[in-house]
C-alpha cells in the first residue's frame, strides 16, 4: 500500500485578511502556525510516516511544512521544493479583497477567476512590482514561462510534468510520500488523481492544514481518500473557503 498526503498551508495574513494572494510570498498567522503543528500532531497520532516530502517556493507552504515535521519529530525528512508547486497566479486582481471584487465584478465572474477551469483574470505587466519577473528565486524561469495570470488549467499544465516526473517517482523508492503547497495546485492533483470533471473541481474547496490522505495499491491505482480529522469541522472549514468571494 502505498499513501500520498496533500495538505494546503496553514493560514496566511492575506487569508485571514481575504485576498487574492497567489505568487505574493504571504507569511502564517499565529493561527496558521498552530493549523499546522496540530496537522502534524494528528498525523504522528494516526501512525503515518512521511518518507519524502514535496513544497513549494513560498514561505506560508515551507512553513507549514516545517511545523508539521516538528510537531511529528521527522525534521531530518528530505524535502524538495518546486515553483511549480506555487499557487495558481491572480495576475493583477492579486492583493484585491475578494468580497469587495465580488462586490464590484459579481459573484459569478469572481467565481470564475478563482475556481473556473480555463478563465484567467486580468493579467499582470511582466515588470509589474508583484510580477515573479522581479523575484530573484525565479531567475531560473524564462520570461516564455513567467505566469503572469492562470487558469486553473494554465496551473495543472505547469504541474502535472513536476507531479509525474519528481513527484510519483518518489513512490519506486518510498511508501509515503507528502505534498504541502496551495488550494489551486494541490486541486490541480486532486481533479487528476479523482478523475474529477471541469465542474466538479470549481466546486471543490480543500481547508487549511487539513491532511487528505489518498491511498493507493502497488500498481498506484487509487484505493480511497479522505480528510482526516474532525469530519464536521472539515464540513464547516471548507464552506467557510466557499464562500470567501460572495459578495455581501
Amino acid at each position: 500500500m502505498k499513501t500520498l498526503i496533500l495538505v494546503r498551508h496553514g493560514e496566511s495574513a492575506w487569508n485571514k485578511l481575504n485576498l487574492f494572494t497567489g505568487w505574493t510570498d504571504v507569511d502564517l498567522t499565529e493561527n496558521g502556525m498552530k493549523e499546522a503543528f496540530e496537522a502534524g500532531m494528528l498525523l504522528k497520532e494516526e501512525g503515518f510516516r512521511p518518507e519524502q516530502c514535496f513544497t513549494s517556493y513560498l514561505k506560508r507552504a515551507i512553513k507549514t511544512l516545517n511545523q508539521i515535521l516538528d510537531a511529528m519529530d521527522m525534521d531530518y525528512l528530505p524535502v524538495e521544493k518546486s515553483w511549480r508547486l506555487n499557487e495558481k497566479s491572480y495576475g493583477a486582481i492579486q492583493g484585491l479583497n475578494k468580497a469587495e471584487t465580488a462586490q464590484k465584478y459579481g459573484d459569478e465572474q469572481v467565481l470564475l477567476w478563482r475556481r473556473s477551469f480555463d478563465v484567467q483574470p486580468p493579467a499582470l505587466d511582466l515588470h509589474d512590482s508583484r510580477s515573479p519577473r522581479v523575484d530573484h528565486r525565479y531567475d531560473e524561469i524564462p520570461d516564455s514561462q513567467i505566469p503572469l495570470t492562470e487558469s486553473l488549467k494554465d496551473t495543472i499544465a505547469r504541474l502535472m510534468p513536476y507531479y509525474k516526473n519528481n513527484i510519483m517517482e518518489a513512490f519506486k523508492h518510498h511508501d509515503t510520500v507528502m505534498v504541502v503547497a496551495h488550494g489551486n495546485s494541490l486541486r490541480g492533483i486532486v481533479k487528476e488523481l479523482k478523475n474529477m470533471s471541469n465542474e466538479e473541481i470549481i466546486k471543490f474547496n480543500i481547508p487549511t492544514a487539513v491532511p487528505y490522505i489518498f491511498k493507493f495499491d502497488n500498481d498506484m491505482s487509487l484505493c480511497e481518500d479522505y480528510f482526516l480529522g474532525n469530519q464536521e469541522e472539515i464540513a464547516r472549514k471548507m464552506q467557510s473557503v466557499a464562500n470567501q468571494a460572495k459578495g455581501k
